[in-house]
C-alpha cells in the first residue's frame, strides 16, 4: 500500500530536508508540494491525499487553520504536524491529527507516524461502512423509520456495532474507547475496531458515566482498560490502553485536570 503524500512547508529546505527523509520508505508516494496552506488546500481539494505532512507556523493561514478547514471534505486526508513549535500539539489534536513530530525529524519517529497512517487506512479500508454515515454533530439521527429520539432509548449496557455486514451488541465492558474518525463514530475492544452509527454523545449519554471518561472531543475512554498515563505537552496526557495495539487515547488540557481528580495522582 502506498500512501499519496503532500508536504506542506514554507521553508524549502525543510521540504527538502522531509521530501529526503520520507523518500527512505516504501510506502509513501511523494506527489506534491506546497509553500502555504492556501496553495496546499487548492491541491487538495483537486486530488485525493491520503496523508498531508503538515508545518504549523506558516505565513497567512496557519497549519491548523489548514487542518480544520479540510475537516468536512469527504475524503479527509490524515494530517501529520511537523513542526519546530511544541506548543500547538493540544491544537492540534482539534483538528483530528495522527500525530506531531518536532523538528528536526528522527526517522524513527518518522516512522511510528506513518505506521499509525498505514493501520488507520487499512481499518478503514476492511469496514463495511454502509452510506449516510452519522457526523458527530447531527441532530438527530434517523433511520428507515425515521427519526431516532435519543432520550427515549433505554440505557443498556450494549452498543449495536457493525462487523462484516451483520450487527452485533457489544458490552460495554469489552469497549476500550470510542472515537471519531473522517466524520465516522467506531468504538474499539481488545482486537476489533467496529462501525457504530452513535454519536460520542450518544455513547457517553448511554454508558456508565462512572467508567467511560470523555478525554477529548474525538475520544470516549473506557478507564477500567487504560494501562498507563503518559504525560505529553502542556499539561495534556496520552493514555495507553490494554487492547491488542496499545493505543494511545488523547487526553486535551481542559479534561486534564478532571482525569486527574477522578484517578486522584
Amino acid at each position: 500500500m502506498k500512501l499519496k503524500a503532500l508536504i506542506i512547508d514554507d521553508e524549502y529546505p525543510a521540504r527538502q530536508e522531509l521530501r529526503y527523509a520520507l523518500s527512505e520508505f516504501e510506502n509513501i508516494e511523494i506527489v506534491g508540494e506546497a509553500a502555504n496552506a492556501q496553495e496546499a488546500l487548492t491541491l487538495i481539494k483537486a486530488l485525493d491525499y491520503q496523508v498531508l505532512f503538515l508545518d504549523i507556523s506558516m505565513p497567512g493561514m496557519s497549519g491548523l487553520e489548514l487542518g480544520a478547514a479540510i475537516q468536512d471534505l469527504p475524503n479527509r486526508p490524515y494530517i501529520i504536524f511537523v513542526t519546530a513549535f511544541d506548543e500547538f500539539a493540544v491544537s492540534a489534536f482539534d483538528v483530528n491529527a495522527v500525530d506531531y513530530i518536532l523538528k528536526p525529524v528522527e526517522p524513527k519517529r518518522l516512522k511510528k507516524a506513518i505506521d499509525k497512517v498505514l493501520k488507520l487506512t487499512r481499518e478503514v479500508a476492511g469496514d463495511a461502512v454502509p452510506a449516510g454515515l452519522s457526523r458527530e454533530d447531527r441532530t438527530p439521527r434517523v433511520n428507515e423509520n425515521g427519526p431516532v429520539h435519543t432520550e427515549n432509548l433505554l440505557k443498556i449496557d450494549r452498543v449495536p456495532a457493525e462487523k462484516q455486514g451483520k450487527t452485533i451488541l457489544v458490552s460495554g465492558s469489552d469497549i476500550f474507547y470510542a472515537f471519531t474518525e473522517q466524520d465516522n463514530v467506531y468504538i474499539k475492544t481488545a482486537s476489533d475496531k467496529l462501525f457504530t452509527r452513535f454519536t460520542l454523545k450518544e455513547l457517553e449519554a448511554r454508558l456508565n458515566p462512572q467508567i467511560f471518561f470523555r478525554t477529548h472531543r474525538c475520544y470516549l475512554v473506557n478507564l477500567h482498560k487504560v494501562k498507563e498515563i503518559v504525560p505529553f505537552f502542556n499539561g495534556t496526557y496520552n493514555l495507553i490502553v490494554e487492547d491488542k495495539e496499545r493505543s494511545e487515547v488523547p487526553v486535551s488540557r481542559a479534561q486534564a485536570k478532571k482525569l486527574r481528580r477522578i484517578l486522584g495522582f
